[in-house]
């Protein structure tokens, strides 16, 4: 699949997905999940809920769950920074979710209904922090489809040896000894369960490193156009990215080995090309089969 018109392409690369995925979605037993993973500023927030969309126009119930509806509020933040690093303060970096949350929504939905709704929790960037639980929504059916999307679904660990030589400004004055890029390394594996409960991913896939810091420079000039709480200047953004720097690489180097569709785009955020395969390493899932 091809296309050069940015107008169209999130409404045709939805379609296409669904239709590629539909015949697994109507033989699941249980709600199929599909997870969309893409670096910042790839997208798939907006692709998610046209998906979501058509979804719902074929007869599907869907529902789309945010990772970074999960993170942690900024008094919890604060607290793992003080405990166990400063860099932690910022949002973005496994460790900073509450993956046993998200993890629990998930169980739940299955059997969400008015009787027994399911709480989805939501996060305010222009604040920084969750919302409080009286402003989550509530889901009040069971899904026939739930889209999980967020920055770098699916990520495995680092090599340890990889580690060690620091990569930007901020790893060499901040965390010169290695040890937040350790621990936050670390925390990946408790987020290898949530994986597991995808029944495929697709995965948004950024030329470079480069492209994606443009993107994403793109998105906070828009919030500072809209004058938002928060929206940052390009200093505070650049250090922003930092932090999620080094499993942006990692993430765009192995990811596309661990999806069973890859979209590529190109730095204009035009689909160049859209690969379907079976990962084999996600062959196998237990408890995941239709």
């Amino acid at each position: 699949m091809k296309t050069t018109d940015a107008s169209t392409q999130n409404p045709a690369l939805a379609g296409h997905l669904l239709d590629h995925y539909a015949g697994r979605i109507a033989r699941s037993r249980r709600p199929y999940v599909l997870g969309l993973s893409g670096l910042q500023g790839s997208g798939k927030s907006t692709l998610a809920r046209d998906m979501k969309a058509q979804a719902e126009a074929r007869g599907w119930a869907t529902e789309i769950l945010s990772l970074d509806d999960f993170y942690y509020a900024r008094s919890e933040r604060d607290a793992l920074a003080r405990e166990i690093h400063p860099l932690l303060k910022t949002r973005g970096v496994p460790g900073t979710h509450e993956i046993e949350l998200m993890l629990s929504v998930l169980a739940a939905l299955p059997g969400a209904s008015e009787k027994l709704p399911v709480m989805q929790p939501r996060y305010d960037k222009t604040r920084d922090t969750r919302m409080p639980p009286s402003r989550w929504r509530k889901i009040t059916r069971a899904p026939r489809l739930i889209i999980v999307e967020g920055w770098a679904l699916g990520l495995l660990p680092e090599k340890i040896a990889a580690l060690g030589p620091a990569i930007n400004e901020l790893e060499r004055e901040e965390d010169a000894d290695g040890s937040w890029r350790r621990w936050v390394n670390k925390q990946l594996r408790g987020y290898q369960p949530l994986w597991r409960q995808f029944d495929a991913l697709i995965v948004l896939q950024a030329p470079d490193w480069e492209t994606v810091r443009h993107w994403r420079a793109q998105q906070e000039h828009h919030l500072r156009e809209q004058r938002l709480p928060l929206a940052m200047d390009e200093a505070a953004l650049y250090r922003f990215v930092a932090h999620t720097e080094r499993l942006s690489r990692h993430a765009l180097r192995t990811l596309p080995d661990q999806a069973d569709s890859v979209v590529e785009f190109n730095p204009e955020r035009r689909v160049v090309a859209l690969h379907h395969w079976q990962a084999p390493q996600r062959a196998n899932r237990s408890g995941r089969s239709d």
